[in-house]
């Protein structure tokens, strides 16, 4: 007996999908895609608005209108072969789903537009009962509506590089007992005042990424330098002079502040990922180590601070005041940590009014950056696991020549209705830089803003 031929694929792409990533389209291999009418009308309601996510959505637009090109009705109809590259062969067809009211069996209310959706993809599957229809929504209440009247729904899960958050790198290795005690052979070598190891790839150790740290109980601390098919070099660094590091007055309190401030203060580091729960230092570490590099060493000649807060850009343009102004409020987390700075200084709010006035510090909506490059800029964003992947790509490429972009946030606090902590920009980004030479990342650990905030963190 012969065996079934398998159902042919039709993958049907909601809106978020799309803004999500804007060249979803292109994902699908073989299969068929669909983009139904509906989609189209959102997305024409949100690529003239002044939200971030208006980019992304003229963005999918384009994408549709290349692939389509001068396709006639019939043939998007039909299905219109995706082609990926002018000398690459077509895989998979996208084509448009009318939105028809020529429905048979149940219905869902269509004053909703992800109802008329649903109610699409119910109708097609009842007409093409060879297919396989497949809605793809980031919106887990859509994809349980559509499941709950009949029709299969998932994840888009593209840009999703790890399956469980607690695989994401911390950005060091802490061994029990002694790191040594597991190396079998080790050279080591003087080179221009640093002490290095040079060790063979041995089990274990495989796992290592560049600029990832050792610790020890016994109180080594070394940081992968440098990775090669058979070796790994591993910098010898005093635990002390790590602790005693000094950034605008500010001095880490645990060792693992003192491993992001060695990377934030390395000026062959161009990018600085640190996560870790809310009090744990992120804000505080890389606001000292900025101000630092701009006003101390010059390192840099501004500071541009920013970050992701759901309505933040279509609540900005009702604010009183220019560009700096409207941002304060949304910038309250550096404000505040400005002043945790200087709250040993006699007249606080003096030396806080000084800084913003003396240190080339700019607020900058998300919206403002795009299509600009800044160069020797110390790039600060703030709450950035509310970034999609396809945005963060967007603001870290906006880093020019002698830039160094730090990003800060805690994956246990998304605000964000389509993101999780898996396909988060800040997840995304973490995993793809884990072996960029001039990269590190750091997940903080315990909450030293206080006894109160520490326990709440644990009990609430």
């Amino acid at each position: 007996m012969a065996a079934s031929k398998p159902r042919k694929k039709v993958y049907v792409l909601d809106t978020n999908v799309l803004i999500h990533d804007p060249n979803a389209i292109l994902n699908f291999e073989e299969h068929q895609v669909i983009i139904p009418m509906t989609v189209l009308e959102e997305l024409d309601k949100l690529k003239a608005g002044k939200q971030t996510i208006a980019a992304d959505c003229r963005q999918a637009i384009r994408t549709i209108d290349n692939l389509l090109g001068d396709a006639t009705p019939k043939q998007i109809e039909k299905g219109v072969p995706i082609k990926r590259g002018e000398k690459s062969e077509a895989l998979g067809t996208i084509s448009i789903l009318m939105d028809t009211q020529n429905h048979t069996g149940p219905q869902l209310p269509e004053n909703l537009n992800d109802n008329k959706i649903i109610n699409s993809l119910a109708n097609l599957q009842s007409i093409h009962k060879d297919r396989q229809i497949i809605l793809v929504s980031k919106d887990i209440n859509m994809r349980l509506k559509a499941r709950g009247f009949g029709v299969e729904a998932q994840d888009y899960h593209n840009d999703q590089l790890v399956d469980d958050v607690d695989l994401l790198p911390s950005g060091y290795q802490e061994y029990s007992k002694s790191f040594w005690d597991t190396i079998q052979k080790v050279e080591t070598v003087q080179r221009e005042g640093v002490t290095e190891h040079i060790l063979n790839k041995e089990p274990g150790l495989d796992k290592l990424n560049l600029n990832e740290f050792i610790i020890d109980e016994q109180g080594f601390i070394g940081r992968v330098s440098e990775i090669n098919e058979d070796k790994i070099i591993i910098q010898d660094l005093s635990q002390q002079d790590l602790l005693n590091q000094e950034a605008w007055g500010l001095v880490p309190r645990d060792i693992y502040q003192a491993l992001a401030l060695n990377l934030l203060l390395d000026p062959e580091i161009h990018l600085v990922n640190l996560t870790g729960a809310a009090g744990s230092g992120k804000t505080i570490l890389a606001l000292a180590a900025a101000i630092e590099m701009t006003v101390a060493s010059k390192k840099y000649k501004r500071i541009i601070a920013t970050r992701s807060t759901q309505g933040l850009d279509e609540d900005i343009g009702f604010l009183p005041g220019s560009e700096r102004e409207k941002m304060e409020p949304w910038l309250g987390a550096i404000t505040d940590n400005l002043e945790a700075l200087h709250e040993d200084d006699e007249n606080m709010h003096s030396s806080v009014d000084y800084i913003l006035d003396k240190v080339p510090i700019q607020f900058k909506s998300m919206n403002y950056i795009r299509g600009r490059s800044f160069q020797h800029s110390l790039i600060l964003i703030d709450e950035c696991q509310n970034l999609t992947p396809h945005q963060v790509k967007t603001i870290v490429t906006r880093a020019g020549t002698g830039s160094k972009v730090i990003c800060l946030g805690n994956l246990a606090q998304i605000d964000t209705p389509y993101l999780g902590p898996l396909s988060s920009g800040l997840t995304y980004m973490t995993e793809r830089f884990k072996r960029f030479k001039h990269g590190g990342h750091i997940h903080l650990q315990g909450v030293p803003r206080s006894i109160l905030a520490e326990y709440a963190e644990a009990n609430l």
